[in-house]
């Protein structure tokens, strides 16, 4: 079981008053607890330190398909606007340490020379490969500066969660930052705000 995500953009009219402009696509609203929580700070497991817009509650002046009341079915709201979005870097740290559960796994690129492929949970077979390197039971956060496991083709190390890892620009959410940026070239980049909540 989980939350569903619902969202609207908005765009500010010459007036100042917020109006709904369009749902949140589809695609942002798989229930991807990691996206979900390096964006609004809810439902994830990877301990992030600053979400980029967390849990900020319900927005002055919401248009009338936001609900303006906490309750079962509507929590967790947050928003930012087009400017915040358009200003952020996708590659700053999350977290002040490297993930306790997750870790960078880096391959060979067309190249050769290694990238970050993904960011899973680690691998059993790669704590117990760490284990015998190191000569303890360590999470891949607890291993000596620079430790690293090759296993499988792949190169393993500890990684500081960035939001390009788990909500990269052109991923599920690129049709809402298309979305947003659409109407702020028309309406100003202040004027344009995205709106979600949990239920």
């Amino acid at each position: 079981m989980g939350a569903d995500i619902d969202g609207v953009i908005e765009v500010r009219s010459p007036g100042g008053r917020w109006e709904f402009s369009l749902d949140l696509p589809d695609s942002a609203l798989r229930r991807d607890r990691h996206a979900r929580e390096c964006l609004f700070g809810y439902g994830g497991v990877l301990q992030v330190d600053r979400p980029l817009f967390d849990r900020r509650g319900i927005p002055e002046g919401v248009s009338e398909p936001v609900p303006d009341t906490y309750d079962e079915l509507h929590h967790s709201h947050s928003y930012a606007t087009w400017a915040e979005i358009a200003a952020v870097d996708w590659d700053a740290p999350l977290c002040d340490r490297p993930g306790g559960n997750h870790i960078g796994e880096w391959r060979p690129g067309p190249d050769g020379t290694l990238a970050l492929h993904a960011t899973p949970w680690t691998p059993v077979e790669v704590l117990d490969a760490a284990e015998d390197l190191f000569g303890e039971d360590l999470m891949p956060h607890e291993w000596p500066a620079g430790g690293e496991v090759h296993w499988d083709g792949a190169v393993y190390r500890p990684v500081t969660f960035t939001p390009r890892m788990f909500v990269p620009p052109d991923g599920d959410w690129a049709p809402v930052w298309a979305a947003m940026r659409e109407r702020a070239a028309a309406h100003g980049d202040e004027n344009v705000r995205l709106v979600v909540w949990f239920g």
